[in-house]
């Protein structure tokens, strides 16, 4: 399926690309979510005489991306959760309490842009954790996991 980039999509193209993906890929996620639009003849048309405002959107939103990644990097978090006597967690920390523990000291921040490539977080101890904001923006936050 060719397709048309929106915007810039991490290990597939930037805006305006043509590239070939996989159907699915294109049908489930990059068509619905209004990053692609399919590859007729009509839609490169439509696509070159928009180009302008679809790049002066990409960096107002890659600027955007560049100061919530100012306040998240000089940002420090304490989570606390229930643990035993080593250090060992009762169940874990995720993406989601990170989420919300961000947003609480007053940087909003989604669950989808939280990464934690090696699972949920398990001991108790000190982590850095990277928040992707965007394909070309990630910030670094420091978190503390402490025993109640």
């Amino acid at each position: 399926m060719e397709v048309i980039l929106l915007e810039k999509i991490a290990n597939l193209g930037n805006l305006g690309d043509k590239v070939s993906v996989r159907p699915g890929y294109g049908r489930n996620f990059l068509l619905p979510k209004g990053k692609a639009v399919v590859a007729t003849a009509s839609k490169i048309a439509e696509f070159e005489a928009r180009r302008a405002e679809l790049e002066q959107a990409a960096a107002e939103k890659l600027l955007a991306a560049q100061a919530r990644a100012q306040v998240l990097n000089n940002l420090s978090i304490t989570v606390t959760h229930k643990a035993g006597d080593e250090g060992k967690l009762f169940g874990s920390v995720g993406t989601q309490n990170i989420a919300d523990a961000l947003t609480e000291a007053g940087a909003k921040v989604e669950k989808h842009e939280v990464r934690l490539p090696e699972g949920a977080i398990r001991q108790v101890g000190d982590y850095e954790i990277d928040i992707d904001l965007h394909s070309d923006v990630v910030a670094t936050v420091k978190l503390t996991v402490a025993a109640e």
